[in-house]
């Protein structure tokens, strides 16, 4: 119904904004994720979807259109309203929520408030394929995936090499990278990793 809104930010705090388009403010709720994006922005433009029920009419705005896509097929899961749809996307991003759901990181998903073991399984199961279909096009989560394992074995047969023995050189590597997600770099992990092993 609305695609976007594109104006001033006359409010921003971490949970909505509202953004003034020709002295109309538009109240609409956001991710983490957005605002990271736009805290710093006087104007933006926000993909929006709009959550009508019958006692209330609720806009949520997403700065990036993969992050809106990604919420559409969160809320189109039975028992995930909007709501848990933007918990979802403020406690992780997108990358690794897609991550998680191709790789059936069924830990990570259960890690977000609201998030029960059947709601995670859920998830997993429902949208694994449509994203890995998706991902053949824009690549995000599977690139991420693929990155982090071969960030992995660099890391491992470099530790190898080392002389560290190979169970402690994965215990060591896995545990890091749980830790920082895909934050680190080769060397970042191979230092840490000497360390803890």
């Amino acid at each position: 119904m609305i695609a976007y809104i594109d104006g001033k930010l006359t409010y921003k705090d971490p949970t909505y904004v509202i953004i003034d388009v020709g002295g109309v403010g538009y109240h609409i709720k956001i991710s983490l994720q957005t605002y990271t994006l736009i805290k710093n922005n006087e104007r933006c433009k926000l993909h929006t979807y709009l959550h009508i029920k019958e006692d209330a009419h609720t806009l949520f705005g997403f700065y990036e259109q993969s992050e809106k896509n990604l919420f559409l097929l969160l809320i189109s899961i039975s028992g995930i309203g909007p709501s848990i749809g933007l918990m979802v996307l403020s406690s992780l991003s997108s990358e690794e929520i897609q991550a998680a759901i191709v790789n059936e990181d069924l830990r990570t998903i259960q890690q977000i408030k609201g998030i029960g073991t059947k709601t995670a399984q859920r998830i997993i199961l429902e949208l694994k394929d449509k994203l890995k279909r998706e991902n053949i096009t824009e690549g995000s989560a599977l690139n991420y995936a693929l990155s982090h394992n071969t960030i992995r074995s660099e890391a491992l047969s470099a530790l190898i090499t080392l002389g560290i023995n190979k169970n402690n050189a994965e215990k060591a590597v896995d545990n890091i990278l749980k830790k920082t997600g895909k934050e680190i770099t080769l060397e970042e992990l191979i230092k840490l990793a000497l360390k803890s092993s």
